[in-house]
């Protein structure tokens, strides 16, 4: 009884993170299969479509790290979906903001994990510039929703207030 009503509660934020998933794959896998490695399709005069590899974190985190660094990410990635979930079973009908946050961190470690373990390195092909003269290190929807989330932890944090004496830990 107590298992059912730990899945019920997890159960609508995991459709929502495998919706963010499916989304991530679907647009790598449409730019991997029409874009060779550093092409650039420009879109907006900030924007443009490219197809990058990256085997470390952000930002390019370790990518020259030797390989060890694929393992590494991917247990972290694990970790996270875990513990994720099980916070998600304690919140997810009564701290929404923060449930949608963690969502959206969740589905985007599930999407980085999945090119790790599937290729070795995450695909991104999403990148921001100004003119010629500044380049963002290309991201995906993955990272975008990791960005997201912590945003939304953050804004949680900084306009949600629990009452004295309250924890919101439930």
């Amino acid at each position: 009884m107590l298992m059912t009503a730990m899945l019920k509660r997890v159960q609508r934020w995991w459709a929502l993170a495998i919706a963010v998933y499916a989304l991530d794959w679907i647009t790598k896998q449409s730019v991997e299969a029409n874009l060779h490695y550093g092409q650039e399709i420009p879109l907006l005069p900030f924007f443009d479509l490219t197809l990058r590899y990256n085997t470390g974190a952000a930002f390019s985190f370790l990518a020259e790290a030797g390989g060890w660094q694929r393992w590494f990410f991917s247990l972290i990635a694990i970790v996270v979906v875990v513990g994720i979930s099980w916070r998600l079973s304690k919140i997810g009908h009564t701290h929404k903001l923060e449930a949608l946050s963690l969502t959206l961190i969740m589905a985007g470690a599930i999407g980085n994990l999945h090119d790790r373990l599937a290729y070795g390195h995450v695909i991104d092909f999403i990148q921001v510039h100004w003119q010629s003269t500044w380049y963002f290190p290309a991201f995906n929807i993955a990272d975008s929703a990791i960005t997201i989330g912590v945003v939304l932890m953050l804004v949680e944090g900084v306009f949600q207030k629990s009452p004295k004496g309250k924890q919101n830990d439930d």
